[in-house]
């Protein structure tokens, strides 16, 4: 099996290039100019999509060829004091950019919208900003011209009071998506509501990829019940018929990876990486799996991938094959 490891968002490494530079809304509003405070917006949002593309180039100075763009790359975006501002025909040339650099060295990028983006929400204001977000995010990835391998994955959400019919609800409103959308979608087992096996219900209903976090898991499932390594051959199955970018060759399946930070806080993210945790579930599904990405949501980002693959190093029947793959 060949693993590719990726990270979130920020580099620990680079400095002065965070994507997510912003403006405050109370910022926003006290400028009195409402065109120039705009025009500042997109100033910063183009700074953000530059600081992307540097970090592009870092990866791939390390051989990263995964990585999660951040969802803030255009500050206030979606914002009441913003309605109806479309930033996209001024940052359009930037996104094309990012875009053209990430396909011409085969490097998968995703987003994952916050947690306020819910589909099983029973509150139509909270539905509709919801849908609004997954349209922005998608046009997003549509204005880096990257095809549907490049991803966007949302947790299924609350269950307000009864979870069968938040899971309905979720359900419906997931097939009545437009297909733009509906065909950038992955879902993801959460940490608090539902579990792996839950969630792997509703990809197989939805017909969607489901990503496998593994920490959630951990901390999130019946006792006694579908282990992570049962699951799998019905997870790898949601992944069939996906594509990498232009190509006709299978897109890896996926999977989320961090560590526990405390035994006080074990839904919280660590630092680092526990390698032997991830390398157990890695040699458990091995045999089923040609090629996996791992995405490292550790605090310490690109850090914490470095360490990983120093860490990895030391394990008996692995291969490094650059400086964030190896294989097993």
């Amino acid at each position: 099996m060949i693993v590719r490891l990726g990270y979130v968002a920020m580099s620990m490494s680079v400095s002065n290039a965070s994507p997510s530079k912003t403006m405050t809304a109370t910022q926003f509003l006290k400028l009195e100019d409402r065109e120039a405070a705009i025009r500042k917006l997109e100033r910063i949002a183009a700074e953000n999509i530059h600081n992307t593309l540097r970090l592009l180039k870092h990866n791939r100075a390390h051989d990263i060829s995964m990585y999660r763009c951040s969802s803030k790359l255009i500050p206030l975006i979606g914002h009441e004091a913003l309605r109806g501002w479309n930033p996209m025909p001024v940052l359009s040339e930037a996104f094309a950019e990012l875009g053209s650099y990430a396909r011409e060295h085969a490097m998968r990028l995703s987003f994952h919208p916050d947690h306020f983006t819910v589909l099983s929400t029973p509150r139509d204001e909270v539905l509709r900003n919801s849908l609004d977000d997954l349209d922005r995010h998608v046009t997003m990835l549509e204005a880096m011209g990257l095809d549907e391998s490049a991803k966007c994955n949302i947790h299924v959400g609350g269950t307000y009071g009864n979870k069968k019919t938040a899971a309905d609800r979720f359900v419906s409103r997931f097939e009545q998506l437009p297909e733009r959308i509906k065909r950038r979608m992955t879902l993801e087992n959460d940490d608090k509501t539902f579990t792996a096996l839950e969630t792997l219900d509703i990809c197989e209903k939805v017909n969607t990829p489901m990503v496998l976090d593994i920490h959630h898991h951990q901390v999130n499932h019946e006792e006694g019940r579908d282990s992570a390594p049962e699951l799998w051959p019905r997870i790898l199955r949601t992944w069939e018929g996906e594509r990498e970018q232009g190509s006709d060759r299978p897109l890896p399946p996926k999977i989320h990876v961090s560590s526990p930070k405390s035994e006080k806080d074990p839904r919280g993210h660590a630092d680092f990486i526990d390698a032997r945790v991830l390398m157990q579930f890695l040699r458990s599904i091995s045999a089923l799996t040609p090629r996996l990405d791992v995405m490292i949501e550790a605090k310490k980002k690109d850090e914490a991938l470095f360490k990983l693959v120093e860490d990895v190093r030391e394990e008996t029947g692995v291969t490094l094959l650059d400086q964030a793959s190896f294989e097993l």
